[in-house]
């Protein structure tokens, strides 16, 4: 079984631990709800923790295999593209999780991509209100 089988399996099981256990300790995920990457498994581990509560009727749809220039170095690593839809908060989500893997075959990098615009709109409000939530990010209203 590939990592990316792993990984949909993880989060078809909603198993934050098995998770976990497919990311590099320096893993940088690029959000479409956020500029600045989240970088460091805690951060990432946190962040798929809201994601698992905010997405509902996940699914994926469909997987790409090959390789991309990574944002790090630019060098080229081994990746996979899982196709998924959602609902956030009433509003369907079309999107894919870009996956790229170090030499050990563990996520090193991951990128998501979500469409349309007021699927992007409604999971920014949905993740940020998770993040206040658990304490990983300041409340807006108190700044």
């Amino acid at each position: 079984m590939t990592t990316a089988d792993r990984f949909r399996a993880a989060v078809d099981s909603r198993d934050l631990d098995a998770l976990g256990d497919l990311l590099t300790d320096d893993i940088r995920l690029h959000s479409p709800v956020s500029f600045k990457p989240f970088d460091g498994k805690a951060a990432v581990m946190g962040l798929f923790g809201v994601l698992l509560r905010t997405f509902e009727d996940f699914r994926y749809v469909g997987r790409l295999d090959g390789a991309a220039e990574t944002g790090g170095d630019g060098s080229e690593a081994p990746s996979a593209v899982l196709i998924f839809r959602a609902t956030v908060n009433g509003r369907q989500v079309h999107g894919i999780d870009l996956l790229h893997f170090d030499e050990a075959g563990q996520i090193k990098e991951f990128t998501v991509m979500v469409r349309p615009q007021s699927a992007v709109h409604a999971l920014g409000e949905a993740v940020l209100a998770g993040l206040v939530a658990d304490g990983l990010a300041p409340d807006p209203a108190n700044q």
